[in-house]
Formats: structure tokens, sequence, C-alpha cells
């Protein structure tokens, strides 16, 4: 306890999760090791004053290796599972703030989309092999487990919490959602046949998928993430529209803040992750909300702005 006590001038805030908050995409990994964490990571980017941030998650993450070891958490690129390591930063600092993203993996979505580039690749014009109808199926049947996968993960951070000496309310938790990487097809600014929308936008998708993903997929997920959020007596940001007019390839962007997908080895796994300025403007969302006094909120982004000129307002379900 003498310890805990001394440690409460050292303000923490935390990230836990998998790629989209851990910062893949964003480059500038420094030791981070596998789990590439980037210099432009949300917390990082926060800047959130008097606070360290400490980021936990890891590429590849799925919500099994948030749970504590001792609930059948696991570990995943030779860490151990996230909930056990916030315990040992909770030991030694005040934790102001978990923030949780979690989920995506757990339904196969960065799976999904590339598939659905390969039926683009492999279709032709007059006769498209859309992916939607068989993803869809696929993520529906996925996400009760996810759903319960991330409820699971949100209780083991409360038990490490109250572990660790804090209460409820000593720190905030957070649960983040995701944005759609594409726009809605009708504004890409590539060709819907013609290989320049892989060769030089890295979006090699069918309008009707990209859709999909904009308007049903990922607001589905982040339904799921918001009803595990409600059931922990979490805070839940939604970042739906916080890369609208950046998306990838969008003909409206004078920046993508998306990385294109890329087959090489080396650059697939960054492949439709927010790229260093669209994780600088998902930080500036963090701070925002970090700002407010405790609820829910969804993030934008403002019409010509820029990653610092990001907007909040209250959200309901």
């Amino acid at each position: 306890m003498a310890t805990k006590l001394a440690a409460l001038a050292i303000a923490a805030v935390v990230s836990i999760g998998d790629s989209f908050i851990s910062g893949e995409g964003g480059g500038d990994y420094g030791r981070s090791g596998a789990c590439h964490r980037a210099a432009s990571a949300p917390i990082r980017s926060a800047a959130l004053r008097g606070a360290e941030p400490v980021n936990l998650a890891c590429s590849g993450a799925r919500t099994r290796h948030l749970w504590p070891a001792a609930a059948g958490g696991e570990r995943l690129r030779g860490e151990a599972p996230q909930a056990d390591r916030l315990a040992a930063v909770a030991r030694r600092r005040a934790v102001r703030l978990v923030v949780v993203t979690a989920g995506a993996n757990d339904v196969g979505f960065g799976r999904i989309v590339a598939r659905c580039a390969l039926d683009w690749a492999r279709s032709p014009a007059w006769r498209p092999r859309h992916c939607r109808g068989r993803a869809q199926a696929e993520i529906a049947a996925a996400l009760p487990a996810m759903r319960h996968g991330l409820a699971r993960a949100l209780r083991g951070i409360r038990t490490t919490m109250s572990s660790a000496g804090d209460s409820r309310s000593g720190y905030r938790l957070l649960v983040m959602g995701y944005s759609s990487p594409f726009p809605a097809g009708g504004s890409i600014r590539y060709p819907e046949s013609g290989w320049s929308r892989l060769r030089e936008g890295g979006c090699p998708v069918w309008n009707a998928d990209a859709d999909w993903a904009l308007r049903r997929a990922v607001p589905e997920i982040d339904a799921a993430m918001r009803t595990a959020a409600r059931a922990a007596g979490a805070e839940y940001l939604d970042l739906q529209h916080a890369l609208d007019g950046h998306r990838l390839c969008d003909r409206r962007a004078a920046e993508d803040w998306v990385r294109p997908l890329r087959f090489a080895p080396w650059s697939l796994r960054e492949s439709l992750h927010p790229n260093a300025a669209g994780q600088r403007a998902i930080g500036a969302c963090l701070a925002l909300h970090y700002a407010r006094p405790p609820g829910d909120y969804a993030c934008r982004a403002t019409r010509g702005g820029g990653p610092e000129g990001m907007r909040l307002e209250r959200s309901s379900p």
C-alpha cells in the first residue's frame, strides 16, 4: 500500500487491445517488437496533460488476449495477457484512464476484407463477385462470441483495477470503436474495374462491398462493442465518422488517413489501418473525450480540417 500511495503522484493512461489502437500502420514502432506500437498511436497522440501514456495494445490481439491469465487469458507475441500487464502498471501508477479497442480480430474483419479484395481482382466488371453476402453471414455468426469475449475482458479489467486498490470512481474505463477504412463506393476516386484502384489507390473492392463495410459491417461490430461497454459500466467513444473525408481513396480527401492495401509481406499487416495522420486524429478524439465529463460521445472529422480539427458530440445508442 505504501508503494501505491507513493505512486499516486504519477498518473498513467493506458491503452489495451488490438492493432487499431496499438498504432499498426503508423510506423516508427521503436522497440515494441511484433506488437507494432507506434509513436503516433492514439494513447500517445492524445498527449493528455499530467499523465504518462502506456500502450499495452498488441497487433493481432483478440479479446482472449486481454483477459487475465487466471481467467483464461492467453499470451501473444511473447507477452503476458494484457490485463496482467495492466496489473503491473496499476501497482506502480495511479491509472486514470483505461481505453480498450478489441473485437475486430474475433470476427475476422481483416481476413474478410482481404478476401473481398481478391474477389474484386478475380472477377470482371460485367460479372462482379461481391463478397458482402458471405462476409455479412460470417460476421453475424461471430458477433455473439465477440461481444461475450469483450464483456469478459472488461470484467477482467475491473477485477484487475480493484485488486490494485482502485475503486471505479478513481479511473475511467472507455471502450473506443472502429472506423471503416473505405468511403462509400461512389466516393472512391479510381474507376471501379480499373487496375488503378489496386496499383495506385490500394483500395481494390467493388463499390457495393465498400458500402457494406462502411454502412453495415463496422456499425454492427461497434453496436456489439457498445453493448459490452454498457454491461461493464464503461464509457463509449464512437469513431464511425472520425475518418470522414479522409478514408482510403476518397476523392474528397486532400490527404488519406488510411494505409493502402498492399499484398507485399512487409506491408500487408499495416494495410487498411489508420496511418500516422489518422492515428493523430483518433488521438485528438481521445483527448476531447477525456476532457469531457464521463459519458458516451461520437467524434467527427471537420470538413477540410486536419487531424487536430476534430469535433466531439454526445452520442446515444
